[in-house]
């Protein structure tokens, strides 16, 4: 460890409480070791204070919104005072709406729904499929990757540019890269969305647990993120911004809750007035579990304060890439260079290794959960992996058709509830992994490498 690097780790907070620190795993050569969760971008562990919050509601809960007993009034003012936390920790703007969904995938669906007749939708090849994919019934542009932040600003105003000018249009950008961790310039994208006349929506899943995000200040017109993502995995998610093309699409889903009122015509059939709050797409019993998770974690992160959780995530970060830079068999995953500012999510490829084969051994020998394949995002992955070949090893990729090459990767990912230890033990497994080579022989079962028993 460098000066420096031991002096920010005095200066950066204790990692956050969070479930499953102590959970021990078998190893297939013998014993156990502590679980180090590694796969933050896939699903962050509940926090600590957000278990126990919601075991200290769940003796009350009830039917929301539509329930006289106590319990159901207790329930829905704890639901609707969720919507109000939420929207204060992405400091949306006042008339903004909030709307409570499963996930990140389903509230870009939601307004993929909404979209006005003939809008125009310009996308990014690099986003999750989450924000890849919602826009296929849209006029979609899909752009390049870019290189430099610099040149996504670029793309996109040229992009925009030769757009048809008079109908409506959007642009679907992420924070934070979950295959590369890179930061995107959200704030100068939406800057040039808005010179030229577009509006712009900001997935948020992998930006909103490790850095604020503030409506206002990256002048975005939406929002979506899910709790799974922010240390509250029940099922939520959340999709934040301008009402107007939300009050005016048809309800997401058509049912109780999103109905004002329904009434029998003459003709036998119904008319239906519906609701032009934020019930309008909340149709049926809402998760309010999951809502209330959502609206702890954003209090607990709000209190642990971000720029004490950044310091120490920037001091995790560079542990594990001065670790991974000492090994000259691995390659780390970049769209834009070295330098760029990250989040805790790193990818990288292993010289001589398919990468499932790499990861199952880090999980079997070591303890250490990570994630391998192409992490939703394929076309980003395959552009940064290019034509390198990997070899094939005693596993295959998950993603693979027969006769394809194995193209995938490996990705490390961490945040608020990480230990020193995980990451230390990482970067020590990778070490010895390829000098020393795996102990155990593996295999291919159900698209999976497993070890061989």
């Amino acid at each position: 460890m460098s000066v420096s690097t031991a002096a920010a780790a005095r200066t950066v907070c204790a990692p956050l409480p969070v479930l499953g620190r102590d959970v021990t795993v078998p190893l297939v050569t013998g014993g156990e070791a502590g679980y180090a969760a590694l796969d933050y971008a896939a699903s962050a562990p509940a926090l600590q204070r957000v278990w126990d919050d919601v075991a200290a509601y769940a003796p009350y809960y009830g039917s929301v919104h539509r329930g006289a007993g106590y319990l159901s009034q207790l329930s829905t003012d704890l639901f609707e005072n969720a919507r109000r936390t939420v929207a204060e920790f992405l400091d949306c703007r006042p008339d903004d709406q909030l709307v409570f969904t499963r996930s990140t995938t389903d509230s870009l669906n939601l307004l993929a729904r909404a979209l006005p007749a003939g809008c125009q939708v310009f996308v990014f090849e690099t986003e999750h499929h989450a924000s890849l994919l919602p826009w296929q019934d849209a006029r979609v542009t899909y752009l390049n990757a870019p290189r430099t932040p610099r040149q996504a600003v670029e793309t996109l105003e040229r992009a925009l540019a030769d757009r048809d000018p008079y109908g409506p249009a959007l642009v679907c950008v992420t924070g934070a890269s979950n295959v590369t961790g890179e930061l995107w310039p959200v704030r100068e994208l939406a800057a040039a969305a808005h010179a030229h006349g577009a509006r712009i929506v900001l997935d948020a899943a992998q930006l909103a647990p490790h850095h604020p995000v503030s409506v206002q200040e990256l002048d975005v017109d939406w929002v979506a993120f899910s709790g799974h993502k922010l240390y509250a995995p029940f099922g939520s998610g959340v999709l934040a911004g301008r009402a107007d093309w939300l009050v005016a699409a048809d309800p997401y889903l058509a049912g109780g809750g999103a109905s004002r009122k329904v009434t029998r015509r003459e003709d036998g059939g119904v008319d239906v007035e519906w609701h032009e709050s934020a019930a309008r797409h909340e149709a049926g019993s809402p998760n309010v579990i999951g809502v209330y998770s959502i609206a702890s974690a954003c209090k607990a992160l709000t209190e642990a304060g971000f720029d004490s959780l950044v310091a120490r995530e920037e001091y995790l970060i560079a542990k594990v890439r001065a670790g991974l830079a000492e090994v000259p068999q691995v390659r780390v995953l970049s769209l834009f260079g070295d330098d760029a500012p990250r989040v805790g999510v790193i990818s990288f490829v292993v010289e001589g290794w398919n990468s499932s084969h790499f990861a199952a051994a880090l999980s079997a020998e070591y303890g250490i959960g990570v994630r391998d394949g192409l992490f939703c995002a394929h076309p980003l992955v395959r552009t940064l992996l290019g034509s390198d070949p990997q070899t094939q090893g005693e596993c295959g990729a998950p993603e693979a058709a027969p006769g394809e090459k194995s193209l995938n990767a490996i990705r490390v990912s961490f945040g608020a509830g990480t230990p020193d230890e995980h990451v230390e033990r990482f970067v020590n497994a990778v070490r010895e992994l390829v000098s020393e080579g795996a102990q155990w022989q593996y295999r291919t079962e159900d698209g999976r490498c497993v070890p061989a028993v």
